[in-house]
């Protein structure tokens, strides 16, 4: 069964390292599709996608381009045109997968077009900045990126064995992916922390029974984003968002912040929802904490991660924000608010047990303005009498 692989690179400043890409693929006895993203020289070799067409689909022409001589207006535009081309490529089966390779132009082209790809499509960039930080390229897709080891700059014994290398597994993931059997399940996205585990564990469970498959996502700022991104995408029949820790991280300061857009994706595009306060009592940080903070009460969690309670105060204004959130929602939503507690440390003779703050965080819920269905249950969130209710009012509100 042969594949079709997307290749996307500037074939002025990148056509050998493109071409050599293409003829391993090609030698596998698979298809590459070239886009060129070039501007300046002409390109090395004809491609599939012309850097004109590119230009067009990222809203401008390629004279306009040249005219400008603005790097970075051209990058934008190749980078937004190449999303644009992946993706109807993609929607019209004509690609299996997709590789870039380069530096820091090359690695943002091929980037940008790889986001546009949903998770699940085999994606690959070799990049000269694979070596560090790398979450401005993956953002929330599951992009692979490999280190070129030494600059993508012609083909020599050490990048011809990094090129040939990648090349092949981008094949084999796409080869890989045709043969996998479909699982027809309706997908339930759900967020977790450790102090949740319990609870998140029971409602997969019985979720699970109801026919439904449950893709859990951990609470740590990039999970939170890539959860809100994947229901964005429409991927989910609903949403059991069980920990919401990460909303105290960006309000407090925490290093576990997912963004403002937390807790938005399923109110804005209709998905049914369950939300809770799970963790809401803390704010994390690394081994050591600011300053600013002297004085409040800490729990250290493990060697690289230390706790923070949120105060009363904190949780009235996390309280209001979820239920801002949630009652703005445009399809099925309902609240569950544990009220022994909303983490494994958040219960009677724990560390972080305060009857004042948790009632703060729960009536700032109860009295918002607007209309939202609150459920209260006098029971600790791990409870499993807590995580059987919370799961079977999400079936509820899926089925209505």
């Amino acid at each position: 069964m042969s594949v079709t692989i997307a290749i996307v690179g500037c074939l002025d400043t990148k056509g050998e390292e493109t071409g050599f890409l293409r003829e391993v693929i090609e030698n596998t006895g698979n298809r590459a599709w070239v886009i060129d993203t070039g501007v300046l020289e002409p390109p090395a070799f004809e491609p599939d996608t012309s850097r004109e067409a590119v230009a067009e689909a990222g809203g401008a022409s390629l004279a306009e381009l040249l005219d400008k001589k603005d790097r970075g207006f051209a990058m934008t535009v190749m980078s937004a045109g190449a999303a644009a081309i992946t993706g109807e490529l993609f929607a019209s089966s004509q690609i299996d997968g997709i590789i870039a390779a380069g530096g820091s132009a090359n690695t943002t082209i091929g980037a940008t077009a790889m986001q546009a790809l949903p998770v699940g499509f085999p994606k690959l960039l070799v990049s000269t900045l694979a070596c560090g930080d790398v979450s401005a390229w993956v953002g929330t897709r599951d992009i692979t990126m490999m280190y070129s080891v030494v600059d993508i700059a012609g083909i020599n014994r050490i990048s011809a064995v990094i090129l040939r290398n990648a090349a092949n597994a981008v094949v084999a993931m796409a080869a890989g992916k045709k043969e996998e059997p479909g699982d027809t399940r309706p997908l339930i996205a759900a967020s977790m922390f450790g102090v949740t585990t319990p609870c998140v564990t029971e409602a997969r469970r019985v979720l699970e029974d109801a026919g439904f498959e449950v893709i859990v996502f951990h609470a740590t700022g990039a999970g939170g984003r890539t959860m809100e991104a994947l229901i964005s995408d429409g991927l989910f029949a609903g949403v059991l968002d069980i920990t919401t820790t990460e909303l105290a991280d960006e309000r407090v300061g925490g290093i576990l912040s997912a963004g403002p857009g937390r807790l938005t994706a399923a109110g804005l595009n209709g998905t049914p929802q369950l939300v809770s306060t799970g963790a809401t009592d803390m704010v994390n940080f690394g081994g050591t904490t600011p300053a600013e903070f002297e004085g409040r009460l800490f729990y250290k969690h493990n060697p690289t991660v230390t706790l923070m309670r949120t105060t009363a105060d904190e949780c009235r204004e996390l309280g209001r924000e979820i239920a801002e959130k949630v009652s703005g929602a445009k399809g099925p939503a309902a609240i569950m608010l544990p009220l022994s507690g909303v983490s494994a440390i958040d219960r009677e003779g724990e560390a972080f047990d305060d009857p004042a703050a948790r009632e703060a965080l729960f009536d700032a819920i109860r009295h918002h303005p607007a209309e939202v269905e609150v459920n209260e249950l006098p029971l600790h969130i791990n409870d499993p009498e807590f995580a059987v209710a919370c799961a079977r009012r999400l079936v509820d509100l899926i089925r209505q």
